[in-house]
């Protein structure tokens, strides 16, 4: 018996589970689902279908329950492509602020 943890990509509240983590899951803090493309070590916004795994099915609703086979729960708290270009962008602002 394993505990997985990883972040709620909605909130950031750490979700515990034992084992894996069921399609119908959830986060404790705001409900949001945790068996979703955006809770999954594979999401990346710039690949095809948003997923680095090639092999999964179409998933249209990213952040919604879902039956992906290859789902693993982001437990390094990876960024996405997306949240990193905000951080550059804003540590750049912080970085030429006029005064």
């Amino acid at each position: 018996m394993a505990i997985i943890e990883f972040l709620c990509f909605e909130c950031e509240h750490k979700i515990e589970v034992v084992d894996s983590v069921g399609f119908r899951a959830e986060c404790d803090n705001c409900g949001a689902d945790a068996h979703a493309c955006k809770n999954c070590v594979h999401y990346d916004e710039t690949a095809y279908n948003s997923c680095k795994e090639t092999s999964a099915d179409v998933v249209k609703e990213k952040e919604r329950n879902n039956y992906c086979d290859y789902f693993s729960p982001n437990t390094g708290r990876e960024k996405s492509a997306a949240d990193k270009k905000d951080d550059l962008l804003a540590a750049a602002e912080a970085l030429f602020k006029k005064k």
